[in-house]
């Protein structure tokens, strides 16, 4: 078996072929009447035309049979057989087609549209033209590429040979754009909001860190477009939301990438029990104007999004799945040893709360198939959230679970500026401890709310999470195109 530097070097050769007859293999223009869709889906009109079409596309396939090729061409809409003949296209055309063209080439045919005896559509070449010569081959198509960091790090390949991972980033696309259009219809407002920030905040997450020259400054990434969002809130807007990238400094793993699409949601005068209303809605939504359907298999589970969401509270899930009753709840050594009965290590800095959290994630979001709400949390789970009026020590937070999958953060929001500030200094405590992922004190947010915000939620969905759940995938990297890799070694 040849070499891939053996067959670059037979490629390179052919293209030579194609110069020196003086023809460029890689033109600035291409004729295309129809694309191969609109071909394939209006054929019959078409091929009763007696005018020629020009379709192009990559060659996909080529089986060759004495004076005839046939060749299977794809331009990404759709994909449509050509058919070469010696008698037809002349005999230079055909040996130049013959001696120059391999699978992976972007060729340009010029005929009539018919159908060959086994009730094939395709196109009789009067005549042909290459349009982008390649240099490397495709992979085999019966087995594509097998390795799977080679995928990811081939994306482009992998689009080509696998039509499952090519549909699944077009279902992306169609979830975003019916998750805008929800949002659209509701009146809400969507903002751009910076990248780059002096102080990270938003959310509990080590951000990257990175140095603006030109003032001489560090800055950083943002783990979340939260605080910007909420100053909007003060500055008049009533519905604003933001479809659009976060970073975060942390581990990567089945359900985290370093580099994510989130979608932020700010709501005035609105309280978490409107918007989990909303958020039902919102996800039904796109789940029937995406998959058509209301239930969908997930790793081996069917999820149903056909019934009204379930509610339970934090503590009852603990209770239920994890079997741990309040007073061990409340006590950290207690927990810290319930912690590592299920396997959990425990850090000297972890609180309640992160002790709590651990054992949520390996011993009750598993469980949670169908959409499920969890609300009440206790305080310290997050600095952002208003505390419940009739009980102080819990937050009005909640959470969205389905297929095991955290899917949706929300809650209701601080706009007191005296406690977000106390809140902040908790965090600062936290970070000095040895919490990385604690929360930056914000003085220009807390100032902002100072000038008066009005009572609001917001609500937070992990859009890459939310795909992998509709497109039964288990690991987040299959749903982002480009996923963080660590470079090859030499």
């Amino acid at each position: 078996m040849a070499s891939l530097s053996e067959l670059r070097d037979e490629r390179i050769k052919k293209l030579k072929i194609l110069e020196e007859k003086g023809i460029n293999p890689y033109p600035r223009d291409a004729r295309q009447d129809f694309t191969l869709f609109e071909a394939v889906k209006d054929f019959s009109k078409l091929s009763k035309r007696k005018k020629a079409v020009s379709l192009v596309g990559r060659v996909i396939g080529l089986r060759e049979h004495g004076g005839s090729i046939f060749l299977d061409l794809d331009d990404g809409t759709g994909r449509l057989q050509g058919f070469l003949k010696k008698n037809e296209i002349g005999e230079e055309a055909f040996n130049l087609f013959k001696d120059t063209v391999d699978m992976g080439d972007f060729i340009e045919i010029t005929g009539s549209l018919f159908v060959t005896k086994k009730k094939e559509k395709s196109i009789l070449a009067k005549e042909w033209r290459m349009l982008s010569k390649s240099l490397l081959p495709l992979p085999d198509k019966w087995h594509g590429l097998q390795d799977v960091e080679e995928r990811f790090r081939k994306r482009y390949l992998d689009i080509v040979m696998n039509d499952e991972v090519k549909n699944r980033f077009l279902i992306k696309t169609k979830i975003f754009q019916e998750t805008r259009a929800f949002l659209d219809k509701e009146e809400f407002v969507e903002v751009e909001t910076p990248m780059l920030q002096t102080v990270p905040g938003g959310a509990t997450a080590k951000p990257f860190k990175t140095k603006l020259n030109a003032l001489n400054m560090e800055l950083y990434l943002r783990v979340a477009p939260e605080l910007h969002l909420k100053e909007l809130l003060v500055a008049g807007y009533p519905k604003v939301y933001e479809l659009g990238r976060s970073f975060r400094n942390e581990g990567i793993d089945v359900t985290h990438n370093p580099e994510f699409t989130s979608l932020e949601v700010y709501t005035a005068y609105s309280t978490p029990e409107v918007e989990r209303k909303r958020i039902e809605k919102l996800m039904k939504s796109v789940v029937q104007k995406t998959l058509k359907k209301k239930k969908f298999e997930h790793d081996g589970n069917t999820i149903d999004f056909g019934e009204s969401f379930e509610v339970i509270t934090f503590r009852a899930l603990i209770k239920k799945y994890a079997l741990i009753g309040e007073d061990v709840m409340n006590n950290r050594e207690e927990l810290a040893l319930k912690a590592q009965q299920f396997g959990i290590s425990v850090a000297p800095h972890d609180g309640i709360e992160n002790i709590l959290d651990d054992i949520y994630k390996k011993a009750c979001r598993p469980k949670l198939l169908n959409p499920t709400f969890i609300i009440d949390y206790p305080a310290p789970f997050s600095p952002l959230a208003k505390r419940k009026e009739d009980n102080p020590e819990l937050i009005d937070r909640f959470q969205l679970v389905a297929g095991g999958l955290e899917l949706v953060n929300g809650y209701l929001e601080i706009n007191d500026p005296q406690e977000q500030h106390a809140r902040f200094l908790e965090q600062e405590e936290k970070r000095k401890k040895g919490d990385e992922e604690a929360q930056t004190k914000n003085d220009s947010f807390v100032e902002a709310l100072e000038h008066g915000m009005p009572p609001a939620t917001g609500w937070a969905i992990g859009m890459e999470r939310f795909v992998m759940l509709l497109t039964n995938t288990k690991n987040i990297r299959e749903v982002i195109i480009f996923p963080t890799l660590k470079p090859k070694s030499e």
